[in-house]
């Protein structure tokens, strides 16, 4: 199977792939630092977790990733999954592996599967439209940052 989950081993590989997605999408400027990234994916209370893409005809080669965590609708009173980050290198797309993460995740809850998309990427839209997600109307999402200082 090309999904697997991550291990510690994997974290360079990880956070190479947060910093690829991050370029991919315009962002120039994203410093990680690994030592927290590890605690919060692979410490005594991980915050989220990862599953690592491999091409089927190179196995052991970290293709693509999904980043995600637990969540839980109240008015579902479903658990649930949200995906905060889902990439697959330029050069191993087209192997099915973006559906591969996907329907793992979609195997893990039978609740819902959630995650955003950067305006105008529209290849994105293209593909999760083509998997049968659709975009949720009337709601805007809200975001508070921890005050500079």
């Amino acid at each position: 199977m090309p999904v697997r989950e991550a291990t510690p081993a994997d974290l360079d590989d990880i956070c190479d792939l947060i910093q690829e997605h991050a370029t991919y999408e315009g962002n120039q400027t994203l410093t990680l630092n690994r030592a927290e990234m590890a605690e919060h994916l692979f410490g005594p209370q991980p915050w989220a977790a990862v599953l690592i893409a491999e091409p089927p005809d190179h196995p052991g080669t970290t293709a693509g990733f999904a980043l995600w965590h637990n969540t839980f609708s109240t008015w579902a009173a479903q658990p649930g999954i949200w995906l905060d980050d889902l990439f697959v290198r330029a050069g191993y797309r087209g192997y099915g592996l973006g559906r591969e993460l996907l329907a793992e995740l979609r195997r893990r809850t039978d609740g819902r599967v959630e995650w955003e998309v950067r305006w105008g990427n529209t290849s994105a839209e293209g593909f999760y439209r083509s998997l049968g997600a659709e975009p949720v109307d009337g709601w805007t999402r809200y975001r508070w940052n921890v005050p500079a200082g």
